[in-house]
């Protein structure tokens, strides 16, 4: 069965990004959304996933689980998902920058 999912790329090459517009509507810059099938969420996370290097990615979809959804996450980031009982948190990694000078 499809459903709806939401991609946010950043900093990802030219030719992700055509590649994720011929299954998904770029209602922003670099936020894609549409309504497509397990299989094919699952395929173009793959290659989202394989080409993101120093971008970031990340894809929410609907999930049976108590929030209503999953994240998958890829690429350089700051964020980094939580598992808390089931839950999904969002934890915040400082940067070198802030470990070099504390306050």
């Amino acid at each position: 069965m499809a459903s709806m999912i939401v991609i946010s790329a950043t900093a990802v090459p030219d030719h992700l990004r055509g590649a994720l517009t011929r299954w998904l509507l770029e209602v922003t810059p670099e936020l894609y959304t549409g309504t497509v099938s397990a299989r094919v969420r699952d395929e173009l996370w793959t290659a989202v996933a394989a080409c993101t290097h120093d971008g970031l990615a990340v894809l929410a979809y609907p999930s049976d689980n108590e929030q209503g959804f999953e994240l998958r996450t890829a690429g350089t980031r700051r964020r980094h998902t939580v598992d808390f009982d089931g839950l999904t948190l969002i934890a915040f990694q400082k940067n070198s920058k802030e470990n070099a000078n504390p306050l």
